[in-house]
């Protein structure tokens, strides 16, 4: 039940045709290190919080400040005719990954705050496992909806004809296609033995064309997203407790 959870605003922001990005952890952690970097790139303000007693119990303390797990985070955008069409930004991540019987409801939540405050449009990151050299492997997409299956042709995503999609992103595309929300995933090839920066940067760079505020240079956008990966790992390495159970949340590190 959608219920078993509660979004706490900090402030409330009125949003007009934006976009939200989602960050879950996902093979390689890609999904969490782009959504971080988009956050400071775009220096996004956190705005709330989604709150339950079914998540892990830690907080992740970044230069003095202390972060709740998981974190929405919003800002404005400046538009012109290249990229997506949307006024502000939102940026909704966190560290781990929810228990399969969260997902569910938790996707349920997301979707109808985002319709309560106007978000038209969702951007769904994840990892998946490739194998060796997943460098040479393409970026895919999945879209719902026809204006969303566009997207992918505008931004020159191969779209998956065949195969899974799985957790987070995988409840999102199936709800949002129920719910005629217009959602795209993007799928990375990804290292499965350790946090892939160059995954996430990878993934960055189609992320770029549809918000070309974020300017990305290639050599600081791997430096950031390896800088991001050293504190993710640090972060997660600091949450492991000795003797954890194994139907808790999974913690990606």
């Amino acid at each position: 039940m959608a219920d078993q959870f509660t979004i706490h605003e900090y402030k409330e922001i009125k949003f007009d045709r934006a976009m939200a990005i989602i960050g879950f952890p996902s093979v390689g952690l890609i999904s969490s290190i782009a959504a971080n970097f988009i956050v400071r790139s775009m220096k996004l303000e956190m705005i709330g919080t989604i709150l339950s007693n079914d998540f892990p119990p830690y907080s992740i303390v970044h230069e003095s400040r202390i972060y709740p797990p998981v974190r929405i985070y919003a800002g404005q955008r400046i538009c012109d005719d290249n990229g997506e069409r949307c006024d502000q930004l939102v940026v909704i991540t966190s560290e781990f990954v929810p228990l399969p019987s969260l997902l569910r409801p938790l996707n349920t939540l997301i979707l109808d705050w985002c319709r309560q405050r106007g978000i038209s449009t969702i951007v769904s990151l994840e990892g998946m496992n490739a194998g060796d050299n997943p460098e040479k492997r393409e970026v895919l997409g999945v879209a719902t909806g026809e204006r969303c299956h566009k997207m992918l042709e505008t931004y020159g995503l191969k779209e998956m004809k065949e195969g899974m999609v799985s957790g987070f992103s995988g409840v999102l595309l199936y709800e949002a296609d129920r719910q005629n929300w217009d959602a795209v995933c993007l799928l990375e090839p990804a290292r499965v033995d350790y946090p892939d920066a160059r995954g996430a940067a990878r993934l960055m760079e189609y992320l770029a064309k549809m918000l070309p505020e974020l300017k990305l240079d290639p050599d600081p956008l791997f430096k950031e997203a390896e800088n991001i990966e050293k504190e993710m790992k640090t972060a997660m390495e600091a949450m492991r407790q000795p003797g954890k159970r194994s139907e808790e949340s999974v913690l990606y590190g």
